[in-house]
């Protein structure tokens, strides 16, 4: 079928990430394409009658797993590294196993395509992080508005539609899951669709694109209402996806835990303004150098912040446990409000463990800067978590040994490859 798992780091290799803290990171850093952008394009190639083509994909554990799942639907994938080429037109199954679909929620969003595509769509509850509850009711009624008959048992979703009809959808909470999904089965309903209260990220406007690419009628995208009038059918096409904003957002920030000064290439400034405003509010200077690159200096005194999270354009849930671990070291006291997901809050006992002081009540943290983080043994607990006790190991005294590293591969390309370019005392270990 085409599809198998990176030739490097693979998941029976991985184990431990050994970091030797106190050396600043200094010199230049290339984005990957986004994770969370490409997630939902590949899912979207199930919409095509013909051959799509991506020329650079991310490393990734994720990307490997939705290969898999629409490998597993009959689409032949081929990885042509550093890109991507996928058959299309061939769908045999509406259901992906199990196995598949409990590694990663966004498996998800197949579902939209292939009721769109099939009139038919079989899923298991899905996996993903332990970050909390992400319901997917907003999916199934948003589904149900166009025609979609949703029965749920034996831990199943299956949801049927010989012809899929144009709505009015009015999201309860601006999920870019939904959206997304919504968005793709909408290309192939007939009739016109409005998603009211439409999530406004990046990687939305990415899938637009795509859909649009692949001769797709959606307008309105990045905005909270978006229009899609169906059409009879979607062809193949070739493009790339945008640089990862949350991948960068995240060396931004290890190079202000760490005082360095790096430069990030293939980045895209106005996705990343939140980030660049709380940042430069700890001190961190920040500066455009031509176009697709950011040039960030860290602080010799890290200032302390108040930051809440928020849909786009607000700051990304997506970054608060790696600003978590940056203001673990700041001079004086930051309040941290996680308004996104009950549960994301895993890494802090972590990071207690390495010497920060940080007190949690309900969704709130509250963080007391300390001079130093000591190195000791910690374990990620999910993707972001993972990237958090990576930020907090290269700032700290003496050497971190990080378990979980399997979590942190699901969404960062050869991160350990970038940091030693960075100049960071950093190894695996199985």
């Amino acid at each position: 079928m085409g599809v198998k798992l990176r030739e490097t780091e693979s998941p029976s290799e991985m184990g431990k990430i050994i970091v030797s803290g106190g050396k600043p990171l200094n010199g230049e850093v290339e984005i990957s394409p986004s994770k969370n952008g490409i997630l939902p394009v590949i899912a979207a190639s199930l919409l095509a009658e013909g051959p799509t083509s991506i020329p650079v994909i991310p490393n990734l554990t994720d990307v490997d797993t939705i290969c898999e799942v629409i490998s597993s639907l009959g689409v032949k994938v081929n990885r042509q590294p550093p890109g991507l080429a996928i058959s299309g037109g061939q769908v045999n199954s509406v259901e992906p196993p199990y196995e598949l679909v409990r590694k990663m929620r966004a498996s998800i969003l197949v579902m939209g395509p292939l009721l769109a595509r099939q009139g038919r769509a079989v899923i298991s509850l899905p996996g993903g992080c332990a970050i909390g509850s992400r319901p997917i009711d907003l999916h199934l009624k948003g589904l149900a508005a166009m025609g979609a008959r949703i029965t749920l048992g034996a831990g199943k979703i299956e949801a049927r539609a010989p012809t899929l009809r144009g709505s009015r959808i009015y999201l309860d909470f601006p999920s870019v899951g939904a959206t997304e999904n919504l968005m793709m089965a909408a290309s192939l309903a007939q009739g016109i669709t409005y998603i009211e209260n439409a999530a406004l990220e990046p990687e939305i406007v990415n899938l637009a694109d795509f859909i649009n690419d692949m001769g797709g009628r959606v307008e309105g995208a990045g905005t909270n209402v978006i229009r899609i009038t169906g059409v009879r059918e979607l062809h193949g096409v070739v493009r790339s996806v945008i640089p990862d904003r949350i991948e960068a957002g995240t060396y931004m920030v290890a190079a202000a835990a760490t005082g360095g000064s790096i430069t990030l290439k293939n980045v895209r400034p106005e996705h990343l303004q939140s980030i660049i405003f709380k940042l430069r509010e700890t001190g961190t200077e920040i500066q455009e150098e031509g176009e697709g690159s950011l040039r960030v200096t860290g602080s010799s005194s890290l200032q302390p912040v108040h930051l809440k999270t928020m849909p786009y354009p607000g700051f990304p849930t997506d970054m608060q446990p790696q600003f978590v671990a940056l203001l673990s070291r700041a001079g004086g006291t930051s309040i941290v409000i996680e308004t996104i997901f009950e549960n994301r809050y895993l890494h802090v006992n972590e990071l207690v463990r390495m010497g920060a002081r940080i007190k949690t009540e309900g969704r709130t943290a509250i963080v007391d800067g300390v001079p130093a983080l000591t190195g000791t043994r910690v374990r990620a607990t999910d993707l972001r978590a993972g990237a958090a006790l990576v930020i907090a190991a290269l700032s700290a005294t003496g050497d971190t040994e990080i378990s979980g590293s399997e979590h942190v591969d699901r969404g960062y390309e050869n991160l350990v490859d970038k940091l030693i370019g960075l100049g960071a005392a950093i190894k695996r270990e199985p």
